[in-house]
C-alpha cells in the first residue's frame, strides 16, 4: 500500500482550475528538485500548478518542497516505487488543470519557458506537444558532452525530435505535454520500464491526435552525472528500441540501425588495419575529429569536445550493444521482456 502525505495548504493554493499542471516524479534528487521549483517561481506565465510525486524515495524532497509553499501553487505526494510512468499517471490522476506537462526533475526551464507553450498552443492547438533541451552554461564539461551526443547532428541524437510536420513528432517524457482528452483516452503512460515515453507517442497518434514540436517551448537538460549512467541509460534504450518494435512493428525504421552500422564498421575498421587496409579506420579518426571540433567550438570548451567524443560513442556503441542484445533474446529467442526490467528504474 502507498504511502500518500499530500500538502496542499499554502497562500499559492488556488480555487479556480488552471490551465496547466506540472508533473514531475521525483526519486532521490532534492537538490535537482529545488533547482527546477526555483525556475518555476521566475516563469513570466503563472496560470498553473504543481505536483511533485515522490517514487519511494530514500533521500526525501518533502522539505525542498515545503520551502516553496508560499511561492507556488504546488502538492507533494509520497508514494512506492513504481518507476516514472505509474507515478506520472499517479501525477495526472490528481492534477486539475487542463493540459499536462510532464517534466524530468532533473530539467531547468528558461522563464519564458510556459509563455512560450501558451503562446504556441493558442496559435495552433494540438493535443500533445513536447520540447528541445538544451545545456546551461554552468553545466559540467561532461553534462554538455552528453547533450551534445543527445543532439548532435553528428548522432542520432540530431535526429530525435526534430519532425515539425504535426502527425511525426513523438514527444519525449523530460519535457511533453498532453491534453486531459489525451490522458483519459489513453491512461497514460504503460509499465514499460524503459521507451514508455515513446510507447505513449505511438499510442497518441495511433488514436488520431495530434502532436507538435514547440521550439520555443526548451529546458535545459541536466541528464546523467556519470559515463557509467549514460551507458547504462542508451543501453537500455537499445533494448525498449525492440521491445517497441515487438508491441508497433512499424516503428521500427532505419535510422534505428545506425548505431549498429557504427559499431560494426569501427569494429571491422580496426579488424582492417591489422590486414594493412586502414583507410576505413582513417574515415573514423576524421568523424571523431569533427565531433571534438563542432563540440569545442559550441561550447567553446576543449574539455568538452574531448568529453564529446567519449560520450557520442557511448551512446552509438551502448544502444548497439542493447539493441543486439534485445534482438537476439527477443527476436530469435522469442523470450517476453527481460527480468533486468523489473528492477529499480534508476538503480
Amino acid at each position: 500500500m502507498s504511502t500518500l502525505h499530500p500538502l496542499n495548504l499554502n497562500p499559492k493554493k488556488k480555487n479556480s482550475i488552471p490551465s496547466y499542471s506540472i508533473i514531475v516524479p521525483v526519486y532521490n534528487r532534492p537538490g535537482e528538485t529545488a533547482e527546477l521549483l526555483d525556475s518555476l517561481t521566475k516563469q513570466t506565465y503563472t496560470d498553473f500548478e504543481v505536483i511533485i510525486v515522490e517514487d519511494g524515495s530514500s533521500i526525501k524532497a518533502q522539505s525542498v518542497v515545503n520551502g516553496y509553499m508560499d511561492k507556488l501553487n504546488i502538492s507533494y505526494f509520497y508514494k512506492d516505487n513504481t518507476g516514472p510512468g505509474p507515478s506520472r499517471n499517479y501525477g495526472m490522476e490528481k492534477a486539475t488543470g487542463n493540459f499536462f506537462i510532464i517534466l524530468d526533475s532533473d530539467v531547468i526551464l528558461p522563464p519564458e519557458y510556459l509563455q512560450a507553450i501558451d503562446t504556441f498552443l493558442n496559435k495552433k492547438p494540438v493535443d500533445a506537444f513536447g520540447g528541445p533541451d538544451k545545456a546551461l552554461d554552468t553545466f559540467t564539461p561532461l553534462q554538455k558532452a552528453i547533450d551534445f551526443a543527445m543532439t548532435s547532428f553528428l548522432t542520432t541524437g540530431g535526429i530525435r525530435g526534430k519532425a515539425e510536420k504535426l502527425e511525426k513528432f513523438h514527444p519525449r517524457s523530460f519535457n511533453m505535454g498532453i491534453s486531459r482528452k489525451v490522458f483519459n483516452k489513453t491512461k497514460g503512460f504503460s509499465t514499460m520500464r524503459f521507451g514508455e515515453d515513446i510507447d505513449l507517442s505511438i499510442r497518441i497518434m495511433k488514436a488520431g491526435f495530434k502532436t507538435a514540436l514547440i521550439k520555443d517551448g526548451y529546458v535545459y537538460h541536466k541528464r546523467r552525472n556519470t559515463l557509467k549512467q549514460f551507458f547504462k541509460q542508451i543501453y537500455n534504450s537499445g533494448i525498449a528500441r525492440i521491445n517497441l518494435y515487438k508491441k508497433y512493428p512499424d516503428s521500427l525504421k532505419v535510422v534505428h540501425f545506425f548505431p549498429l552500422l557504427f559499431s560494426f564498421g569501427l569494429l571491422s575498421s580496426i579488424i582492417l588495419i591489422l590486414l594493412h587496409f586502414p583507410y576505413l579506420f582513417y574515415l573514423y579518426l576524421i568523424y571523431f575529429l569533427t565531433i571534438f571540433l563542432v563540440s569545442s567550438l559550441k561550447y567553446k570548451s576543449l574539455k568538452t569536445g574531448f568529453f564529446s567524443v567519449i560520450t557520442s560513442f557511448i551512446m552509438l556503441f551502448a544502444y548497439a550493444l542493447g539493441f543486439i542484445k534485445a534482438f537476439w533474446k527477443r527476436i530469435i529467442l522469442k523470450k517476453e521482456e527481460f527480468s533486468a526490467f523489473e528492477k529499480n528504474f534508476y538503480q
